[in-house]
């Protein structure tokens, strides 16, 4: 199968979430990922309100069409949720309930400034205007944030680190406590009306099917550090990531799902090979 030789013999998965159809920049990601070795699949579902049957039904069908093949049953994400609580439940220690809306994280950072609000991969950087809550006071709208600097200090650590096999492979990549703060902040690690996060799940579902190399795109970058410091917080491995060019339109952005002219299925649909799909995307 033609690909990127960024990790040949390695343990890696697809994990696209049920909520459209599958685009090129899907077929891109699932075709690199699978060159490199074993091939996991995983439905990321946690998102009950968004998922659809239909949608899953057809990711299975596209990547079959693809020529791609993968270990049964497939890990769907909905029935975890008792490993993700478990996950939860060890790090309650270091997390607080919040009890803010978007609207008060925006109104609490433009206060005392002006311009661009700082944000990082998960949005606004969250002010820390709840750290301190205990989790005994928790109400049933509150998300469940981990307290980053508590993080740090029971690991000891100043610092986290992981290494990419596409961008700047001959060095780690590395973030101190106070830059992770300062660009990322609190993250949520169990949503409203989820029991998790998609930063929680990822990590526990990772380390649960043994994945060795992470293969996903490049706009998911800043998210590994976050990653990576949960799994320094669950005693569970790093694996090495490999985060790979997007695939963009003509107009140079990013595809989404909601562009179907661009779904795979669109192109199955006008007569299209696998082979024509593996052109279009540079393989």
């Amino acid at each position: 199968m033609a690909g990127d030789p960024i990790g040949a013999g390695a343990v890696t998965r697809f994990a696209p979430s049920p909520t459209g159809l599958l685009h090129l920049g899907h077929a891109f990601s699932a075709l690199t990922a699978a060159a490199q070795g074993r091939f996991h699949l995983r439905i990321e579902d946690i998102d009950r309100d968004r998922c659809c049957p239909e949608y899953e039904a057809a990711i299975y069908e596209d990547l079959a069409w693809l020529g791609l093949d993968w270990p049964q049953p497939v890990m769907r994400q909905s029935d975890r949720m008792p490993a993700y609580a478990a996950a939860l439940a060890r790090l309650a220690p270091l997390t607080y309930p919040c009890r803010c809306r978007r609207g008060d994280i925006r109104a609490a950072l433009s206060a005392p400034q002006e311009g661009v609000l700082p944000a990082g991969p998960d949005g606004l950087i969250y002010p820390g205007t709840c750290r301190g809550r205990d989790l005994r006071d928790a109400g049933q709208g509150d998300v469940i944030r981990l307290d980053v600097g508590r993080a740090f200090d029971s690991l000891g650590l100043d610092r986290i680190g992981f290494h990419d096999r596409t961008i700047m492979p001959d060095q780690t990549h590395s973030l101190t406590a106070a830059e992770f703060l300062e660009g990322i902040g609190d993250v949520i690690l169990s949503r409203r009306g989820m029991g998790t996060s998609y930063h929680l799940a990822v990590v526990v579902d990772d380390a649960a099917q043994g994945i060795t190399l992470v293969t996903r795109g490049k706009d998911l970058f800043d998210s590994t550090w976050i990653h990576v410091l949960l799994q320094r917080l669950l005693d569970l491995p790093t694996p090495d990531y490999a985060h790979h060019r997007l695939i963009r339109d003509a107009e140079g952005r990013r595809l989404a799902k909601r562009d179907d002219a661009r779904a795979i299925r669109h192109y199955r649909g006008e007569g299209a090979t696998p082979a024509d799909i593996r052109r279009m995307v540079g393989l």
